[in-house]
């Protein structure tokens, strides 16, 4: 089994064929969305959006772009294939917006309200809220090969918690390293049968046995371990590393850390996705001001590219793959 089979190089639906392959850059700082091409690696477009944008998420169907501005309460809808923005749309605390696998419903991550909100995908009318309050800093999840569970890990709870999409309740809660973590991305390996989480905290990534919800080891990569990012080939994951400046790359076959790349200091590589053609890595640089262009075949600096302030989960568009379950671009 290979989760990510339709993600494969250039393997694009028919929906996004066409549209224009571009990087969405949120600046949590400034309050804008810079846009930049990925063939010339220049800003084409910004424009304003609600506060403290943190994310821009692909819909489940491929259709649209969302930027999940938090303190701005709203999602701004960008059609991806002119690029351009549109009303935004009320909705409470969308720190992150995921899809269930089945597409029945979109999941905002409410972090400062402690609650996962189940809403319609289509309209965004709330369906059902889920309080999590033992999940403190809930951000960011992924889901099951099975799709019936998702994994959400807890930031200022150091613990990452299971919630069935049946019942919509949290059923299994895992505390990692006695609490003293800082969990931050979650992302199932190719064959389902690991979860990897990665902890800033402690500088690397926890893999999680789903069948037991059991840590099973841990990978050390690099101070303030933040992104996870499968490749094309669904062969490694790519590892940003945001206080050491640099990329680990982990084999899923070995789990183990097979090559590191520093970027010039100073760097701070934090929320991204691979392009579709699989050859470069895009990663916001959070405290510098900055996106980088990575070239996945030899871990060299492109383009370190200025946008605005606080440059956050950017979202690299088109992708290869059949849906999206959120994040900057999570597609089976």
């Amino acid at each position: 089994m290979n989760l990510y089979s339709a993600d494969v190089p250039g393997d694009l639906s028919p929906t996004v064929r066409r549209d224009p392959a571009l990087v969405y850059v949120p600046n949590s700082m400034s309050n804008t969305v810079d846009v930049i091409s990925q063939r010339t690696l220049k800003i084409v477009e910004r424009f304003p959006v609600g506060a403290l944008p943190q994310h821009v998420t692909p819909s489940y169907d491929l259709r649209t772009l969302y930027v999940d501005n938090d303190l701005g309460n709203s999602l701004t809808p960008i059609n991806p294939q002119t690029g351009r923005p549109g009303r935004p749309i009320p909705v409470e605390d969308p720190y992150n917006l995921y899809f269930t696998p089945d597409g029945r419903f979109a999941i905002v991550v409410a972090e400062r309200l402690q609650r996962l909100d189940f809403r319609d995908p289509g309209t965004m009318r709330l369906a059902h809220s889920l309080s999590v309050p033992e999940c403190r800093g809930v951000d960011h999840m992924d889901f099951s090969a099975d799709g019936r569970y998702a994994f959400a890990s807890c930031e200022f709870a150091g613990r990452i918690i299971e919630i069935d999409l049946g019942t919509q309740q949290v059923v299994r809660t895992l505390v990692l390293d006695h609490g003293v973590a800082s969990p931050q991305d979650v992302k199932v390996s190719p064959d389902g049968r690991t979860v990897y989480v990665a902890d800033q905290q402690n500088g690397g990534v926890w893999e999680i046995d789903p069948a037991s919800f059991r840590v099973v080891g841990f990978l050390k990569t690099g101070a303030g371990a933040h992104g996870l990012y499968p490749s094309r080939d669904a062969a490694v994951m790519y590892v940003s590393n945001r206080q050491s400046g640099s990329i680990s790359v982990v084999s899923f076959r070995t789990r183990r850390v097979i090559r590191t790349w520093q970027l010039p200091l100073p760097a701070s590589p934090d929320m991204g996705g691979v392009s579709a053609d699989g050859g470069t890595l895009w990663l916001s640089g959070r405290y510098n001001a900055v996106v980088y262009a990575i070239n996945t075949r030899t871990g060299r600096l492109r383009a370190a590219i200025p946008v605005g302030d606080g440059p956050h989960g950017l979202c690299v568009w088109p992708q290869p793959g059949r849906y999206s379950l959120g994040h900057t671009g999570i597609l089976r």
